[in-house]
């Protein structure tokens, strides 16, 4: 059976691989500049000669990178919405939905630089450092902070990016950012001798350059009067779906940050060598996230556009091409792992008892990306779906499940219960996920 046209009156476009890689290699490229952006970061501080200003800059940016992070929401759930007005050929809410996401980076932004000073004296308190280290974290802090608004702005635009499809554009803008970040490091600190300020300042110029691209990028957005159609943008009723979308997506990405937190912390309790292993092999899934996500915003746009226009089959192709193409990478990931991982190990630590107690949990690497295969898919499919109260509610019992079996397994079984209960996390997110799959195939059913 034929499908009928958006309410724009425009066919849809077939989803094919082709689309599917055009939407997800991009992302997959441009998540590969952050680590080297990390890499680059420690590298030219470490050239000072110091410890502490290594640790300043790493600390810095976790608190800050943490603190910005707690707006992802604005990424995740920009997609969601702006895929499914342009999938009903509702244009003038795809502007709408930039304009609110942006108003919200702005006044988050505002409020981070105005209360800079308790904020920074909480995180401390939360995360304790040497008298020396923590001097130099505040002023590395205290210049990046002003780049607050810039830096949350992005999640915004980059959500309004990936929904329409223009992930090549994101691909542009990450370059842009983490590469002029990358040459100004090198300048004011290399060159300049500017230290941990030269790192803070590169950064901050990054971003605040990174948005006005963005905001070029994101142009067509802006033609015309949709983005500043005041009634349109305060509609109390768009507004209040806005806010529940963003509300669960928050709840749920705490929920998923905490086991990781917890994840180091009680391993720490296993000594200094298993905990240097884990954070090795973190970067095992690190890179299992990087490749993974290039799928699951695939499946955020064209499941969100799919159900816009209440296409049933097309939503359910857009599941399973993309789960498909992410399965595959999943099986290059796992046989990569398994083959060179050993190698990967010796290059990021010459600890002949690290490299070891790697070694010995490598296993688990091999399984990550299989095992968390269909709750990365999932997630993706149901962001762009904006089934958010699902997700939250998934996550919830999740996060229960995970807490029991690190509770019960790695007592009995020290590290290998500690990341079998990762595994078991997991699989419990695709299993909650899964079982109200059905109810979104079926909400591109029912009326608008």
């Amino acid at each position: 059976m034929t499908e009928p046209a958006s309410a724009g009156g425009t066919p849809p476009a077939e989803i094919t691989h082709r689309r599917v890689l055009n939407v997800a290699l991009p992302i997959v490229l441009s998540n590969a500049t952050f680590p080297i952006l990390g890499a680059v970061d420690t590298g030219v501080i470490g050239q000072m000669g110091a410890a502490a200003p290594i640790g300043a800059v790493g600390i810095g940016a976790v608190i800050l990178t943490s603190i910005y992070w707690i707006f992802g929401f604005l990424r995740m759930g920009t997609t969601g919405l702006v895929a499914q007005a342009k999938g009903r050929g509702d244009i003038p809410e795809t502007g709408a939905v930039l304009t609110r996401a942006l108003m919200i980076a702005g006044a988050a932004g505002l409020f981070f630089i105005l209360f800079q000073l308790p904020v920074f004296w909480a995180a401390f308190r939360i995360a304790p450092a040497s008298a020396e280290v923590e001097s130099l974290a505040r002023d590395y802090m205290a210049i990046r902070i002003w780049g607050a608004p810039a830096s949350i702005a992005v999640y915004a635009v980059t959500g309004w990016l990936i929904a329409v499809e223009r992930t090549r554009s994101v691909l542009v803008l990450q370059l842009w950012l983490n590469g002029l970040n990358i040459g100004l490091d090198f300048l004011f600190v290399l060159g300049f001798g500017w230290g941990v300020g030269g790192v803070a300042l590169a950064t901050l110029i990054s971003e605040w350059t990174a948005i006005g691209l963005g905001l070029w990028l994101c142009r067509a957005a802006f033609t015309g009067s949709q983005w500043r159609d005041w009634a349109r943008v305060f509609d109390p009723e768009r507004v209040r779906r806005m806010m529940a979308v963003n509300r669960d997506i928050m709840i749920r990405s705490i929920l998923l940050l905490i086991p990781m937190v917890s994840f180091m912390f009680t391993g720490a309790a296993f000594g200094d060598v298993t905990l240097a292993a884990n954070q090795i092999l973190l970067q095992f899934l690190n890179i299992t996230a990087f490749a993974l996500d290039g799928f699951a915003f695939a499946a955020e746009t064209l499941v969100g556009q799919a159900l816009g226009a209440r296409a049933r089959s097309r939503l359910r192709r857009a599941a399973l091409l993309t789960s498909q193409w992410g399965a595959v990478s999943a099986v290059l990931l796992a046989t990569v792992f398994a083959l060179a991982g050993p190698a990967i190990i010796d290059v990021m630590t010459t600890a002949v008892d690290v490299r070891d107690a790697a070694r010995t949990y490598l296993p688990w690497m091999v399984a990550a990306p299989l095992l968390g295969l269909t709750s990365w898919m999932l997630d993706g499919i149901f962001i762009g779906a904006t089934r958010t109260r699902d997700m939250r509610n998934a996550m919830i019992w999740s996060f229960l499940v995970f807490v029991a079996a690190a509770l019960l397994l790695a007592p009995l079984f020290g590290n290998h219960g500690l990341w079998a209960a990762m595994m078991i996390f997991f699989v419990a997110r695709a299993v909650t996920l899964g079982l109200r799959y059905p109810a979104l195939e079926a909400e591109a059913d029912s009326p608008a």
